[in-house]
């Protein structure tokens, strides 16, 4: 159970506050809810309390946690790219992974899309998918590890470094035929 004041995680949308604990009457049955309001966009989830659990709302990640994520993200043996899958497969893959309750679903969906942009450009919908899963992991780090979410990112991009640049020249250049 959760109390009024603790930082939770809601998957898809981040790092949240529980506001208030309250009872509600729905559907004819009073029901126990969390209000949760998230952090990144203010928006206001009311979470069954009995049902928390089932839709995945969890703790924030302690810096142990926060420390072995950015140590999976380093880890690039288990890159598995796109071979044999197209981008639609790919996307609903990922999407469901940014919706699990387990941070590391998440972190390898920011992987993947990484590396997988080291190859080829990738698409609109991808790009999207990258943008969330950054937002949500750096989100998460940055109170696991106590930095700004800033830093999180900094730490984060740091360790793909090499895929950034390479992205910047091919930018670059592409600019230069246009």
């Amino acid at each position: 159970m959760f109390s009024v004041g603790e930082l939770v995680v809601y998957p898809a949308q981040g790092v949240g506050k529980v506001e208030k604990i309250e009872e509600q009457v729905v559907g004819g049955l009073t029901t126990r809810l969390y209000i949760v309001r998230i952090l990144s966009n203010n928006v206001t989830l009311m979470v069954p309390v009995s049902n928390a659990e089932n839709v995945g709302l969890r703790s924030v990640s302690d810096e142990k946690n926060g420390t072995r994520i950015l140590d999976y993200l380093k880890d690039r043996s288990d890159f598995t790219g796109y071979s044999g899958q197209n981008w639609n497969r790919r996307y609903r893959e990922y999407s469901d992974k940014l919706k699990s309750k387990d941070l590391k679903d998440v972190a390898y969906v920011l992987k993947e899309l990484f590396l997988i942009s080291k190859d080829k450009e990738l698409s609109f919908g991808e790009r999207r998918l990258l943008e969330q899963a950054m937002g949500l992991i750096s989100m998460e780090l940055s109170y696991a590890l106590s930095v700004d979410q800033s830093q999180a990112k900094s730490k984060v991009e740091e360790l793909f470094a090499d895929v950034i640049v390479q992205q910047t020249k091919e930018e670059n250049n592409k600019e230069k035929t246009d």
